[in-house]
């Protein structure tokens, strides 16, 4: 009788350890309870990059509840990464997420090897040597770019059909920051959006050379609108030049706007489309359920890795529409916009930078791409490279005493 306790005792213990097991594959928040999470942000949440980024923060917050202890740092310029960095090490964070663009970060990374540092990529690091508790990730931001083009197309081509515009004046404007690639490859990826509705559509960009201000955006936006452009987007940090077609269109001009990171709809409701987004939730959130769980990040994360880089699109959650505004939106355009991103879904992303098309680089003109061959954005990093510039499709045009000056 004792025999048959003892194998029942044991067989018992088997069944435990096995659903404890399979407990904490599916349920990670059962790991440990004293979690310290670190959020060092550029700017603060009053800016659509860093408020988008701060939903993951909220929602490690609501996931872990009292079990995590939180510490956020905001408005930290990229060189002035060092102090704050070291504050939440000494804080005890056991895990510190940086949306900045800073070297610092893998620069002091060895010298706190039990902490994961987090960083959105901002440059190629599929070259580079860096520290085992050193990541990076991002969206891949150029098919939320494309499906947005796509829902301006339509917007394009319904006030041609309408006769607000002509064939010739599909023009679209872009407000950006610096010509990286990260926001070369974005507005490439846009205006093939849009020249996937509207074929004869071109595109003219002003560049702020800043991330953030709201004067130098609204003003750019202003004078691509006084430049004729119908429809207008952005790759830098505020409301400006969605409050620049808010305003145009209350004084009679047709323009219309595509958000990025943050829905537009309430600061400009008559003129905003939709907003394309990378959603840092599953990163994140993913990141942290490693840390509680003690497994390697990249081993936790579901994504495309690239050593200790991840990144990832519409199939995985990683980039997000919103708030198609169906007042504005041309009939048709969320299943257009749906076409797309079933096609992304089925890993089918070679479309986007593919067609009868030369692209030129910027700083040297001897550096072309022909597009006839295709390009694959996010192969091998989560930094976006592609750089080029389309010739005949986009402009690049300054800013000289309120006049806009085409290069």
């Amino acid at each position: 009788m004792k025999r048959v306790y003892i194998i029942t005792s044991i067989t018992c213990l088997v069944i435990l350890a096995a659903f404890l097991c399979i407990f904490k594959v599916f349920y990670p928040t059962a790991g440990r309870d004293d979690l310290k999470v670190g959020f060092i942000y550029d700017n603060d949440q009053s800016t659509p990059y860093t408020y988008n980024f701060s939903l993951a923060r909220d929602a490690v917050e609501k996931k872990y509840g009292d079990r995590v202890e939180i510490f956020t740092c905001s408005n930290v310029l990229d060189e002035e990464m060092e102090e704050p960095l070291r504050e939440l090490a000494d804080e005890g964070c056991d895990i510190i997420f940086f949306n900045g663009y800073s070297e610092l970060v893998r620069e002091l990374a060895p010298e706190y090897p039990d902490i994961q540092f987090c960083q959105t990529s901002y440059m190629d690091m599929s070259d580079q040597t860096v520290p085992a508790n050193y990541h990076t990730f991002k969206g891949e931001a150029y098919q939320g770019r494309y499906v947005s083009g796509i829902a301006a197309g339509m917007k394009i081509k319904q006030m041609i059909s309408e006769g607000t515009i002509t064939a010739d004046q599909a023009i679209v404007g872009f407000v950006a920051a610096f010509p990286t690639s990260e926001v070369i490859s974005g507005y490439t990826a846009f205006i093939l959006g849009v020249r996937s509705v509207v074929p004869q559509a071109v595109m003219q960009v002003c560049y702020t050379e800043t991330w953030s201000s709201y004067a130098l955006e609204k003003s750019s936006a202003q004078l691509l609108i006084e430049n004729g452009c119908v429809v207008l987007s952005q790759h830098t940090d505020t409301i400006g030049p969605a409050i620049a077609c808010e305003e145009a269109m209350e004084d009679g001009i047709a323009v219309y706007f595509v958000g990025y990171n943050q829905s537009m709809s309430e600061v400009a409701p008559g003129t905003s489309l939709v907003t394309s987004r990378i959603d840092w939730e599953p990163y994140v959130l993913g990141a942290v359920d490693a840390v509680a769980m003690n497994r390697e990040i990249e081993k936790t994360v579901l994504g495309r890795i690239h050593g200790t880089d991840i990144s990832a699109g519409f199939d995985k959650g990683w980039v997000v529409m919103d708030d198609l505004n169906l007042q504005v939106a041309a009939p048709g355009t969320q299943e257009a916009m749906d076409s797309a991103i079933e096609q992304f879904k089925r890993g089918e992303a070679g479309f986007v930078f593919q067609g009868d098309y030369i692209g030129i680089n910027p700083e040297s003109s001897a550096d072309t791409y022909d597009l006839k061959n295709g390009y694959i954005e996010n192969e091998n990093t989560s930094y976006p490279l592609f750089h080029y510039l389309l010739k005949d499709v986009v402009t690049i045009v300054e800013d000289e005493d309120d006049t806009l000056i085409i290069r």
